[in-house]
């Protein structure tokens, strides 16, 4: 389904502007996680999470205040008390950083001195409808994990597209794979989404996300070689990423519909991993069309192609129509 017939926009021109865009975006969310660290969710820095639901409004100033002075060794200091879901639900999560021995009937020690703090406190009738518990070595093991898994994504996407492809649209579609991963952790950063499993799912999928569609701009690249083996690697380029404009909206537009709803009616523990796609297809289909191009046209430089004449490596960019007119004549 071809909604654009026989675009012509020079993306390529814009490669520079892309780029710098991105590193300021990247400087500044590293800037933000340098300044107030990243937020991490239970499972990587191990805690309790313990979800009640009130009878009826409570002020959550008073259940910070009943945590903070009930539980021992000054535990409740660092924790986190926020509403949970809709607000009408009178439901309030509350999170304590610190857990107990990981054996035992001691790894619930945490929560049910929350449960025990707010009945002290008498902030009211209550039910206690949740409960996380993750200590702090399966929290660093889950790290580990979560990082092998990216690495070995990466490691996989490079050998892959330089085995079918060339090595210079291998570096294009890693670095491409990247600058998604960092922009998505900018914003992260920006609006304080915790690092959590979900979100670890969600960058994984990203991953495969965006290289699928750079895969479908480098492969049109690559047939376009075959019958304009004369002209500029920028101009190839450019007619490819037309040539896929339409495929890349319809996918990027039905992939953002399916999340929005997911984002607005999945439900509070689906926010981080429905932001983190947001955020990712948006980026992914940004870096597709300009960062992936870019990088093979910086890295390739004055070299040719194979199967491209060295001559055809200094050649102007063509207008897209007048080539096609060319050809077709």
């Amino acid at each position: 389904m071809q909604i654009l017939k026989k675009s012509n926009y020079n993306f390529v021109r814009w490669r520079y502007h892309a780029l710098a865009l991105s590193w300021i975006i990247i400087i500044a969310g590293a800037l933000m996680i340098w300044k107030q660290g990243m937020p991490l969710g239970v499972e990587f820095s191990g805690g309790t999470i313990v979800i009640v639901h009130f009878d009826q409004q409570t002020d959550l100033q008073r259940v910070r205040q009943a945590i903070n002075n009930g539980l021992p060794n000054g535990s409740g200091q660092g924790a986190m008390i926020q509403s949970y879901g809709d607000p009408s639900s009178n439901q309030v999560l509350i999170r304590v950083p610190t857990v107990g021995a990981e054996s035992g009937a001691e790894l619930s020690a945490t929560a049910e001195a929350v449960n025990t703090a707010l009945r002290q406190a008498d902030v009211g009738g209550f039910k206690e409808v949740g409960r996380e518990i993750v200590g702090p070595i399966v929290g660093e093991q889950l790290t580990r994990q979560g990082t092998l898994a990216t690495v070995l994504a990466l490691g996989g996407i490079l050998a892959y597209v330089a085995l079918r492809f060339q090595f210079s649209f291998a570096v294009g579609a890693v670095v491409a794979t990247v600058h998604d991963l960092l922009i998505t952790f900018a914003f992260l950063a920006f609006f304080r989404y915790d690092l959590s499993l979900n979100v670890i799912a969600a960058l994984l999928t990203i991953t495969g996300y965006s290289v699928n569609d750079t895969i479908v701009i480098f492969d049109r690249v690559r047939e376009n070689l075959r019958g304009m083996r004369r002209d500029s690697l920028e101009h190839v380029v450019n007619v490819a990423v037309n040539q896929t404009l339409s495929r890349t909206i319809l996918t990027a537009g039905t992939t953002l519909l399916s999340v929005i709803s997911l984002y607005f009616f999945g439900g509070e523990v689906l926010h981080g991993f429905a932001f983190t796609m947001l955020v990712g297809v948006i980026t992914g289909t940004y870096s597709s069309v300009f960062i992936a191009a870019a990088i093979v046209i910086i890295w390739q430089g004055r070299r040719p192609l194979k199967g491209q004449p060295a001559t055809a490596v200094t050649a102007t960019a063509k207008p897209t129509a007048k080539s096609n007119r060319r050809r077709a004549s």
